[in-house]
Formats: C-alpha cells, sequence, structure tokens
C-alpha cells in the first residue's frame, strides 16, 4: 500500500476557489483502478492550508493517475507544498467495522 500524505498552502482568500477546482480530481482519483481513499480538504486552524491524503494499493497505481500532477493554474497558485510518499507494509484498522 502506499500513502501520499502532506499540506500545501495558498493565499487564504484563495483557498476556496483552489478546492474548487479539485472537485473532478477527487472524484477521477476515487473512480481509478487501486485508489483506497483521496481526499484534498480545507485546515481547521490555518486558513491558506489545504491538506492532502491518498491511499493507494500500490506504487503502480500511483503513477497511473498521478500524470503530470497539479494544472498549471494550481501549480501557479501553490506557494508551499509538504507532500510524501509512504510505503506501507502493514496497518490495522482502529475503527469501523475490521476494528477488533
Amino acid at each position: 500500500m502506499v500513502i501520499v500524505a502532506g499540506h500545501i498552502t495558498v493565499e487564504p482568500q484563495q483557498r476556496e476557489s483552489y478546492l474548487a477546482g479539485c472537485v473532478s480530481v477527487v472524484e477521477q482519483a476515487r473512480a481509478a483502478a487501486g485508489c483506497l481513499d483521496f481526499a484534498i480538504t480545507a485546515d481547521l486552524i490555518d486558513p491558506g492550508r489545504i491538506n492532502v491524503f491518498e491511499r493507494w494499493e500500490s506504487r503502480a497505481a500511483v503513477e497511473t493517475f498521478r500524470g503530470s500532477g497539479p494544472s498549471d493554474e494550481q501549480g501557479a497558485a501553490i506557494l508551499s507544498a509538504s507532500v510524501a510518499e509512504y510505503d506501507i507494509a502493514d496497518s490495522r484498522p482502529l475503527a469501523g467495522d475490521d476494528a477488533a
């Protein structure tokens, strides 16, 4: 499993329009083969921060979906980014139907 997690920052007044531009990306990702979860969300405390969380079955699935990354317009709006990819060997549920 691969997890992509972190955050990006944009000008606070641009965050809502940036997120609106991400709706189709989230829809496409969630429909993509190998996508287990995909979210791009507003941070509850920092008005310029956008949190990124993706969970994929494999690195191949990430690469197939990722393509060239954010559009030029989205890329221009990003002031900074701290996003990393993690290879996960095992997991255990903490909540939900599978939790012990």
